[in-house]
């Protein structure tokens, strides 16, 4: 590590988040560290005093964010890496998900995001440096039955991402963009689960939801060697916009856009008939 950097995690007090904090500290740098519970982050990381902020935050709320910014840069000095990686998973078909079910999943897992971004980029902008790692999903380049809302934000954030690495090159600030497959965090435990309140006999939700926690355990991905790539990245003067990780993450991808692409071209003469005629 050729300098100290000061790391702004959100969700750091479990899963992913909680490894790429363990992770960055063990590498000597700073971390500015949230959750909604700060008492479980400080209980399963208190050996890193003075390297260590943690702050109890709801990324739902902009002006706690605003403060939560205000206050780890008053205390470390500035910001080099925002790694946006608290989420929201609901499993539910489209026509059982509720309005309020729905905004919630884009609340935690988009409009959150944008508070972070939104608030961090006069200060990265201003010290004309900077990396932001949003964390989006493999199914934020595709989706399954039951999560459509989950996918909905995540392609949000592929989307947003794409955007903004554009707007803030000129400021030499870099994006990332994870594409995570499936790592054996407590995502898929049934205690962990949010789960569409009107279910419709028709779908079988608690068939789909029996399917999808049955995975658990048995997950590819090692959340510690997630954090190691992130670690990685930060250290990279030209890092990937778009960074699947996991098998089955990288090869799912490959797949679905080569299959677009043999779709896209099927219809080719289609899609070019709603051109004017060429004069």
């Amino acid at each position: 590590m050729d300098t100290q950097k000061i790391w702004f995690i959100t969700g750091a007090s479990k899963g992913m988040g909680l490894e790429i904090t363990k992770a960055v500290l063990r590498n000597g740098d700073k971390v500015i560290a949230t959750s909604r519970n700060t008492d479980t982050l400080i209980e399963k990381i208190d050996e890193y005093e003075g390297n260590l902020l943690p702050i109890k935050l709801d990324i739902t709320n902009e002006k706690e964010v605003e403060n939560a910014i205000s206050k780890g840069i008053d205390e470390f000095g500035q910001i080099d890496v925002v790694v946006n990686n608290a989420g929201y998973n609901l499993l539910g078909n489209i026509e059982e998900i509720s309005d309020a079910e729905f905004r919630k999943t884009m609340d935690v897992n988009v409009f959150a995001m944008t508070h972070i971004i939104r608030n961090v980029l006069p200060h990265l902008r201003k010290q004309k440096s900077g990396h932001i790692i949003n964390t989006a999903s493999m199914m934020g380049y595709m989706s399954y039955p039951a999560h459509g809302s989950y996918s909905a934000s995540k392609y949000a954030v592929i989307g947003i991402s794409e955007a903004l690495a554009q707007e803030v090159s000129p400021f030499s600030i870099k994006v990332t963009i994870l594409a995570p497959g499936t790592f054996r965090t407590k995502f898929m435990k049934e205690d962990s689960l949010n789960v569409a309140k009107n279910k419709i006999d028709a779908y079988n939700l608690d068939k789909q939801v029996e399917q999808f926690t049955g995975f658990d355990g048995k997950q590819l991905g090692d959340p510690k060697k997630l954090a190691e790539v992130v670690l990685q990245l930060a250290e990279m003067p030209n890092p990937p916009l778009h960074l699947p990780l996991g098998s089955d993450s990288y090869n799912a991808i490959l797949k679905v856009r080569k299959n677009e692409k043999e779709e896209i071209k099927q219809w080719k003469a289609l899609s070019l008939s709603t051109d004017f005629e060429q004069k």
